[in-house]
């Protein structure tokens, strides 16, 4: 019974890690120097990055590099510095936070049919 509760309580914080990857951490590392949550600044709103790589596998992947490395020529001209100083770890929670902020797919509403015409007397 202890290393099942154990087992959870470690569980839960592991799975935790990501939910405190916000935009307070976002700030703390300088991004909404040149971004904003949900419009275009100096860079591409979180939101648009997020759209654009919501359904890629590597999307946060690609971001947490863009985040470390810099990036070039993936938002038009502007550059994006290198983040030397934010931590790995810093990088890929807000990697997951931004993906976190892609819009929701709309599901397709099912057609309608119109209700039966009732039968005339005769």
């Amino acid at each position: 019974m202890k290393y099942a509760i154990l087992g959870c309580a470690v569980a839960c914080l592991l799975v935790s890690g990501s939910a405190f990857a916000s935009e307070e951490l976002a700030k703390k590392n300088n991004c909404m120097t040149c971004h904003q949550l949900d419009k275009k600044a100096m860079g591409p709103s979180m939101q648009e990055i997020a759209a654009k790589y919501k359904d890629d596998a590597e999307g946060a992947k690609k971001i947490e590099t863009a985040i470390k490395e810099g990036s070039k020529d993936a938002w038009g001209k502007m550059p994006m510095a290198a983040q030397a100083s934010v931590s790995a770890d810093d990088a890929k929670a807000i990697a997951t936070w931004i993906l976190s902020l892609a819009p929701a797919e709309k599901a397709e509403a099912a057609p309608v049919e119109a209700p039966a015409a009732p039968a005339e007397k005769k």
